[in-house]
Formats: structure tokens, sequence, C-alpha cells
């Protein structure tokens, strides 16, 4: 008898194993794009910070991702699911705003710190 339960869980594990891993490595190629091939033109621009920050909060966020995705006991759909918009919204609008002044994605900076705010605390349900 095929367990098409059993079956589906182990795709969907390997997809979030595979989305963390695009993460993570996103994260440590966009700190070395904006360390070196960007770097003269975010401080041309007066954004190095933003992207720093950017990158910092991709990386702290994309090893909490790791650990979610391959440690709990319990995995924890809602902390994953808030963790990755969260990287998506806030990185991905600094790094817009950094290096394009799109000034309309700044109210999307905010939303994304909410949902990685979310996330933090719906691990306390793990």
């Amino acid at each position: 008898m095929v367990n098409r339960e059993n079956d589906s869980l182990i795709i969907a594990s390997r997809w979030r194993e595979k989305i963390v891993v695009i993460i993570g490595a996103l994260g440590v190629l966009l700190g070395a794009f904006g360390a070196h091939a960007l770097k003269g033109t975010l401080e041309g621009n007066g954004n190095l910070d933003v992207w720093k920050t950017a990158v910092f909060y991709h990386l702290i966020h994309a090893v909490v991702l790791l650990v979610i995705t391959f440690s709990l006991k319990d995995f924890n759909k809602l902390s994953w699911f808030c963790f990755v918009v969260g990287i998506i919204c806030f990185s991905g609008s600094l790094y817009s705003l950094a290096l394009y002044q799109l000034s309309f994605l700044g109210p999307v900076t905010p939303l994304g710190g909410a949902f990685l705010i979310v996330g933090w605390l719906s691990l306390l349900r793990s």
C-alpha cells in the first residue's frame, strides 16, 4: 500500500529545504556583490548601510530558517512562512531601495519587519 500522505510530506520537506538553501546562498551572494561589484554605486548614492542592513537581516533569518527546517521536532509552518515572506519583503525592499531609490517600496519594509516579528513570536508554538 502506498502512503501518499507521507510522500507528500517528504516532497514538501524537500521543497522547503531547497528554498532555505537558495535563500541562504542568495544572502551570501548579495552581500559579496554589494561589497565588491556594487560598492561604488551604493557609496555614491549613500545607500551602502541600507544594503548592509538588508544583507544582515537576510542572513540572520536564513540561519533561523535553516534551524526550523532541519532541526525542530515539530515543523512550524507559520514561523517558516513568516520568515520567508519577511526576508523577501524586508530585505528585498531594502535591496531595491538601495539600488534604485524606489521610494514607493518604503512601506513594504516595515511590513516585512512585522512578518519577521510574527515569525519569531510564532516559534513559541514549537
